[in-house]
């Protein structure tokens, strides 16, 4: 017998080899039915894996991320055995899930090609096998013959994957006619997979470099039920509607230009007024918060990252470094904030009596991303951080952390973000040498992370191996209007890079000490951050925020001298002003201006000309009625200072 641990921390004995299915059977029925995959001592396995040492167990369902990742692995491996048959002959490279569904990058055979018009007959082929309820079945491999076995298929790209992986820990996973090179886990049988859905066709380099070839990705989505595949597809449309690649073009924030550059977006006068207004907000929390602010330049001495370390890490994915007419000079692209503000620490010594040292900077910095990972602002190759770094003693450390989450609690209730996970990125501690700095550090910097969290509260999950070369950190996972999950915001604890800079201060017993260093960006980058917050919003921003506030309808040209007065009375209200003076009828400026997502809209006409008044229209609410224009700017006035004074106060 062997004792499993369930979640609750109750106990229950069974036989040795019981599966996940049996313990599920053993609980309910409607589990047996539920069930997707089952963790094991922290390892997720297959249902119909035997379990046979005392073992802590958890059982995922649908409604867990490790069963929906364990339902589209399989997918993968259904959609493969598809293309297989359609296409004999192809090659198949890595088929990992994401974050709503699969992909699987193929090598299809010589004059072969996969169009989106190909997709419907795969989707209805996978429903046929899946209907099938082939059993997915694991089985090991030694090296000799996983080798072997793909060099029969002439398929080059798993015998690179294989001969990278040490001998005795390869397995296969066949289900029908298709056999496939495969950690797991997978279901059961492919009877689950009741909904399918191929989204779409790209070209993607193995192995994600440029220098390999091109293979064909396939990405796909597939549900237990043809009710969550048909909420999944009106979803789909929905954030369609809500790109902020569509919308920032429907609104005239930002554009790209070939002639510039990939990924290095443009910001117009209007983006230029959201992003000001951003800055204006957190750098007036941040005054609150007793942080000041500085400014480094963009390029910085390749010495200086590589004392950071940054060189040595990241250094063959930057840009390639800029020589100067000097022999031996070379500079970088400033691909981070954290060296520079090291040095301006440095600038004069320091006494324990002047920590913290809290310096802010919107920084903007440049980061080579291949051109088929770029994606509207969300992954661009120039980018502004809202960075921070704080120099602290130890005894400061947790409050410091603390204060930094207050800071993105007033910035996640400003702008509505409600539900949130943050997530505790520590150190591998299978992989030790992708960090620098001594364990003891590192245990005392996972440590406060994780005090501080929970002294603050907040709903956390661990990951194992996402921390930051230099230390552990707390990243906040925002849901935004449609449930999509986005990280914003993230706190790293340092205690390496001082020691690399040789930081110092001067403690109370007279001898010197190293500082401890916070690295926080509440919004992560200006760019990200607003493309989360376009698609959140739907591109109806909170009124503070929006780049024009109000806009001036005059219903006939005898007006528009009348709706300049208005335009200029509000401007010098601080209300950010502009004027339809089209020569299009009353009922279209309307339509057009609400399509534009601009919160007010005054109608001015005859009566509102004689009376110095405007009729107000409210996006989304309809008419407001007539109000002289100190009324309407009072209204207004009002409605932001009630948006803003609880985050000031």
């Amino acid at each position: 017998m062997i004792k499993i641990t369930l979640p609750d921390n109750s106990i229950r004995e069974y036989e040795s080899g019981i599966t996940g299915l049996g313990i599920a059977a053993s609980i309910s029925n409607r589990l047996v039915k539920e069930v997707l995959s089952i963790t094991v001592n922290g390892e997720v396995w297959d249902l119909n894996r035997p379990i046979t040492k005392d073992s802590s167990i958890k059982l995922h369902t649908w409604s867990d991320r490790e069963g929906q990742e364990t339902f589209w692995h399989s997918s993968a491996h259904l959609m493969a055995e598809v293309i297989e048959f359609f296409y004999p002959g192809t090659k198949f490279g890595i088929g990992p899930t994401i974050d709503t569904g699969f992909y699987y990058d193929v090598d299809l055979p010589e004059g072969k090609q996969l169009t989106e018009k190909d997709l419907e007959k795969i989707e209805k082929k996978m429903i046929e096998l899946a209907r099938q309820k082939n059993e997915i079945v694991r089985s090991d491999i030694s090296k000799t013959d996983a080798l072997e076995m793909f060099a029969k298929k002439n398929d080059n790209l798993k015998e690179e994957l294989i001969s990278e992986l040490e001998d005795g820990t390869i397995t296969l996973y066949n289900q029908g006619n298709f056999t496939d090179l495969c950690r797991g886990p997978h279901l059961p049988n492919t009877s689950y997979i009741k909904a399918v859905k191929l989204t779409s066709i790209a070209g993607a380099y193995w192995r994600g470099d440029e220098k390999n070839q091109m293979l064909t990705r396939v990405y796909g989505v597939t549900f237990p039920k043809q009710k969550l595949l048909d909420e999944y597809l009106v979803l789909l449309e929905e954030a369609k509607k809500r790109d902020h690649r569509k919308i920032g073009k429907e609104m005239e924030l930002f554009t790209f230009s070939q002639q510039v550059g990939q990924g290095l977006p443009l910001w117009l006068p209007k983006g230029a007024m959201l992003r000001e207004q951003l800055e204006n907000f957190l750098k007036k929390v941040q005054k609150k918060f007793g942080y000041e602010q500085v400014i480094t330049p963009h390029i910085g001495d390749i010495n200086l990252y590589k004392t950071s370390g940054h060189y040595a890490k990241y250094g063959a994915d930057s840009f390639q470094t800029i020589k100067t007419p000097a022999e031996g000079e070379e500079y970088m692209l400033k691909p981070m904030n954290c060296p520079h503000h090291c040095e301006l620490y440095k600038f004069k010594p320091r006494s324990y009596k002047d920590l913290p040292v809290r310096m802010a900077e919107f920084g903007t910095v440049y980061r080579y991303e291949q051109s088929g990972e770029l994606h509207g602002l969300t992954r661009v190759r120039g980018f502004t951080q809202d960075d921070a770094h704080i120099y602290c003693r130890p005894d400061q450390l947790k409050d410091e952390f603390k204060k930094v989450i207050d800071i993105i609690f007033i910035i996640f209730e400003a702008l509505e973000f409600k539900d949130y996970t943050a997530q505790i990125s520590l150190r591998d501690p299978e992989k030790p040498e992708k960090y620098i700095g001594s364990p003891d550090n590192w245990d005392k910097a996972e440590q406060a992370i994780i005090e501080a969290a929970a002294e603050k509260g907040l709903n956390t999950v661990t990951e194992l191996g996402e921390a930051a070369f230099y230390g552990p950190k707390l990243d906040f996972m925002i849901k935004d209007a449609l449930g999509r999950k986005w990280q914003l915001g993230t706190i790293q604890v340092d205690y390496n890079l001082p020691e690399r800079f040789d930081l110092e201060y001067i403690g109370a017993d007279d001898k010197r000490h190293r500082p401890v260093m916070i690295h926080r960006a509440p919004f992560g980058s200006m760019e990200r951050f607003v493309a989360v917050l376009i698609e959140h919003t739907a591109g109806k921003f909170p009124l503070w925020l929006t780049p024009e506030q109000v806009v001036v309808l005059p219903i006939s040209e005898k007006y528009n001298d009348y709706a300049q007065n208005v335009s200029n009375f509000l401007n010098n209200c601080d209300i950010r002003t502009l004027i339809d003076d089209r020569n299009e009828k009353i009922g279209r400026k309307i339509r057009d201006n609400e399509l534009k997502r601009i919160p007010f809209l005054l109608i001015v006409g005859e009566k509102e000309a004689e009376s110095e008044q405007v009729a107000v229209r409210k996006q989304g609410e309809g008419d407001q009625g007539v109000m002289s224009l100190q009324e309407f700017a009072d209204f207004v006035n009002k409605e932001v200072k009630e948006q803003l004074s609880s985050f000031y106060n």
